[in-house]
Parts: C-alpha cells; structure tokens; sequence
C-alpha cells in the first residue's frame, strides 16, 4: 500500500479501505436502489468478498477505491477512486454514494480529488467512468466532472454481457479544464 494515503477536500476524507468501514459498504451494496445500475442489491457474502477484494487491491496494486468519510459527522458515506481489475477497459475512477447522501454534490467532490491523485500519484494518462446507459445520475457525475462519453463498452468476464457507456478524459484535458476553473 503507498504509506497512509490520505486525502482531504472542504467537506471529506479519502483513505484507504479499513475493517470498520464494513458496514458501510454493506448498507451501499445491499441497497436495491443504489445498485440498480451495478447489478442489483448482492447478498452480505458476496458484499464481503467485494470488499476484501477492494483492500487487497490497495495491497497489491498500491490503489483501489477510497473510503469516503464525511468531516462533519466521521460517518463512511461512500467509495470512490481508481479501479483496474484484470482486463478492464481503462484506468477507471468509479464512484458510490450512500443514498442518504446523495444530491450533496459528495461523488463530484470526492472523484475530483481522486482522479487528481490518480494523474499526479498513480502516473495516469487518462480516466475512464464505465456508466451504465440508464444511469443519468452517474452520467451527471462524469459532465460535472468534464468526461466526454467515448463510446459503448464491454466489461471482461462475468460481466462481459453488460452494456456501458464508457466516459472519459485525458490527463491534459483534465489539466485544462482544472486550469480554467
């Protein structure tokens, strides 16, 4: 793991995946609602499995999805960041929120700061958002944070019969963009 990852925006902590940030992620995972673009509400098992695998990402890829925790309460609200399994499309910073938390502007804040770490820490070149073509609220996310929509995409085994959108950007185009802000 790359030392004590720790990043920090107005409102948020980003950190690597601990053992108490558990239940949280249960609560996302389990949520019918919040999985209804990333394949439905899964049973607590495979939550545990998915997790585990997210902390061992951090162990052997030095990266994986942040925890999100939210400065004014020290509440797990989400996970965000680089994601880059076998055989996947592109370098992705991925992205979910709690559903008690959303329409706060946390997926736009929190994916901002990680794809900022992931160009200047991780040596990126560019950032994929794999989107689901119904999920408009995710869509909103990858615009908000100046991706383009690249194409249709195909996810690598088991989820090779899923359709995605795959949005995108460069590391000077989001340079640029930041630039100008």
């Amino acid at each position: 793991m790359r030392g004590s990852v720790e990043l920090e925006t107005a409102r948020l902590i980003l950190r690597p995946t601990r053992a108490e940030d558990f239940e949280g992620w249960l609560g996302i995972m389990t949520d019918p609602v919040a999985m209804e673009h990333l394949g439905g509400a899964q049973a607590r098992s495979v939550v545990w499995r998915d997790f585990l695998m997210m902390a061992g990402a951090w162990s052997i890829q030095g990266f994986g999805m942040f925890s999100v925790i939210e400065k004014a309460t020290n509440r797990w609200v989400g996970r965000v960041g680089p994601w880059m399994p076998e055989g996947w499309p592109g370098p992705e910073i991925g992205w979910g929120i709690s559903r008690d938390r959303w329409g706060r502007g946390y997926a736009v804040e929190s994916a901002t700061a990680a794809i900022d770490w992931a160009f200047a820490e991780l040596g990126w070149r560019e950032v994929i958002h794999s989107i689901g073509p119904q999920n408009v609220a995710s869509q909103a996310v990858a615009r908000r944070l100046g991706a383009r929509m690249r194409g249709v995409s195909k996810l690598p085994a088991p989820l090779e019969s899923v359709a995605v959108d795959m949005w995108g950007q460069t590391r000077e185009q989001w340079r640029a963009r930041r630039a100008a802000a």
